[in-house]
């Protein structure tokens, strides 16, 4: 059964946080929330993480999984970026998007697109993952917790801790945040492409 964590979504309490980093550093998968709706995270090294967020999605090896992290200083580590996409990221971030840029090798193979060797990047505006980052110092290995067959992602704590409560480790419950998902801009040929508009806005990037 999942562990549920009531976390207040202003000011975490730091031991909630802590218990939750300590379970993902042991191997713990769990729901949390972001800035534009809920996420299945686990440790950036994961296999069985990756597994098992594959089958609860039923994702294909083309899916792009996204490294959530706390700055563009730790984002820096693990994609590349001229100095313009350098500049039109940094201007949207923290927020609602996720960037699909070329990997760095500090990028676990696994998590690579299989032809384009690209990876999903963000920084959230979100107090919660904030400290769940800044507890964690690395990025969380992340993906939108939709579940198959379904138009939209699950947006309240309770519910995911109910609907998954032996596929995950731990639910992070901070209240309600938002159905959408991010809006997800290809920067991998150093141009902006649109691949999904969602919670961010799309207009910085037309």
């Amino acid at each position: 059964m999942a562990t549920y964590f009531d976390v207040h979504p202003d000011n975490p309490q730091r031991r909630s946080i802590s218990s939750v980093v300590a379970g993902v550093r042991s191997g713990a998968l769990i729901a949390y929330p972001t800035d534009s709706c809920y996420a299945l995270g686990c440790q950036l090294g994961s296999r069985d993480g990756i597994a098992r967020i594959r089958a609860i999605r039923n994702l294909d090896d083309r899916h792009h999984f996204t490294l959530v992290c706390e700055s563009f200083a730790q984002l820096g580590q693990f994609v590349r970026l001229d100095n313009d996409v350098f500049r039109a990221i940094k201007a949207a971030t923290p927020g609602s998007y996720t960037f699909i840029l070329p990997a760095t090798k500090e990028v676990p193979r696994q998590l690579l697109h299989p032809k384009k060797k690209t990876v999903g990047v963000r920084i959230p505006d979100h107090a919660v993952t904030q400290a769940l980052l800044a507890e964690l110092g690395e990025p969380l290995l992340s993906s939108t917790l939709l579940l198959p067959d379904e138009d939209e992602p699950l947006t309240q704590g309770w519910e995911i801790k109910e609907r998954l409560d032996h596929q995950v480790d731990a639910v992070i419950d901070s209240g309600d945040c938002g159905t959408e998902p991010t809006t997800v801009i290809d920067f991998s040929d150093g141009e902006a492409t649109i691949v999904r508009r969602g919670a961010g806005d799309t207009s910085r990037f037309e």
